[in-house]
């Protein structure tokens, strides 16, 4: 391509510090190095992480680096490569990952994991492998948050933090697939391996809480009890596959787990925490069933503790945690995307707004209003 080698100047949405609006700016984003991918970012969805890593900095979230490009939910072309990729070109369609595979390390030899750590210090610090980014602003270095940044019309990232996708993907629905669908989808086929016939308690109906209601559902589960405290999601959790709808404040002072574990009989089978609350997190582990109940954690959250009663692991039960559902990133993404084309996988029905960069800070109120599924920005419609 013609910008292949030169610095290109776009548009991107900076923090330019905690709990501040994002800022849209010119900003230079400067080609790759060695193992390194320029991509034309062209849809982003909003994730409830990136509003967290904004306003919850320094709380339940470690504090990042500021000046920083939020963004970590994508997909989009590539636009050049730097010196030592072979595995993708200028063209190819991509959806850019936080969690690499390098195909290389022991976790990624390993079938029990999926946690690849090839520059995992760095990404998670906004910098690329030689501790730079490669984002400036006004002649300042901007971070790249979790090593992606796709709320910037471009960017680079590692070679192994990258999916090639089916040319004929839509961008605009796939990009769905680089957290928050692949993060609660697997955290019921994969991670928790929830199993036909079973009975399952989804704690949160955000996306990626609908997505484990599309897990338990894709299983088999025979009853899949959605849990949340607006009510207006519960619609939308019946089309997932919920097969009934709580919410807790319904029933005063009384314990979720305790009304759980009531209209069960028992507790259910698996318990899947959507949240991010370490208080939902315990609720959700009482809700399970004595002798093999599990409970899966997919809510996001870095400095919190979650408190455990010792009787509820010895009774039988299992406690475990999921980090994007359990797929190896660029191996099982490409697959991910496959089974949305053949209509295994559903994206469309998560899409509650599109909105272009330009309003990425209405994207964030909708999100935080509990108005939104996901909203889909655009990069190309400014």
């Amino acid at each position: 391509m013609a910008t292949t080698g030169q610095v290109i100047r776009c548009m991107a949405a900076i923090a330019w510090e905690p709990r501040k609006p994002l800022s849209i700016e010119k900003v230079d984003v400067a080609p790759p190095k060695a193992h390194e991918v320029r991509i034309k970012v062209v849809a982003s969805g909003v994730c409830h992480t990136d509003w967290e890593y904004l306003n919850e900095a320094g709380r339940g979230m470690n504090l990042r680096s500021f000046p920083l490009v939020l963004g970590h939910e994508a997909a989009g072309v590539v636009e050049s490569v730097g010196p030592d990729v072979t595995k993708f070109a200028p063209g190819d369609k991509v959806i850019p990952l936080f969690l690499p595979f390098c195909e290389e390390c022991d976790q990624c030899k390993c079938e029990k994991t999926n946690l690849c750590k090839k520059n995992w210090e760095n990404t998670q610090a906004g910098v690329l492998a030689d501790g730079t980014s490669r984002i400036s602003c006004r002649g300042q270095q901007v971070y790249q948050f979790l090593g992606v940044s796709s709320f910037c019309q471009y960017t680079v990232v590692p070679d192994t933090s990258l999916a090639k996708i089916n040319p004929k993907a839509p961008l605009e629905k796939v990009c769905l697939l680089g957290c928050g669908v692949s993060t609660g989808y697997g955290a019921a086929v994969k991670t928790g391996k929830v199993e036909k016939g079973s009975c399952c308690a989804v704690f949160g109906l955000g996306a990626v809480g609908l997505a484990a209601v599309m897990g338990c559902q894709a299983a088999k589960a025979r009853r899949i009890i959605a849990v949340d405290i607006n009510p207006d999601k519960f619609q939308k959790a019946r089309e997932f596959g919920a097969t009934e709808c709580i919410n807790p404040r319904d029933y005063g002072n009384r314990p979720i787990q305790d009304i759980l574990v009531e209209k069960t009989n028992g507790g259910v089978d698996y318990a899947l925490e959507c949240v991010g609350s370490p208080v939902t997190m315990s609720a959700a582990l009482e809700s399970t069933r004595d002798g093999w109940g599990t409970c899966i954690i997919a809510g996001w959250t870095e400095t919190e503790s979650m408190s455990v009663q010792v009787i509820k692991i010895l009774m039988g039960r299992t406690l475990k945690g999921t980090y994007f559902g359990g797929w190896k990133s660029a191996k099982d993404v490409p697959q991910l995307v496959e089974d949305y084309m053949q209509k295994k996988l559903k994206l469309d029905e998560f899409i509650s707004h599109n909105l272009p960069l330009a309003q990425i800070n209405d994207a964030f109120s909708l999100l935080r209003n509990g108005q939104s599924i996901r909203t889909v920005i655009s990069l190309e419609n400014f």
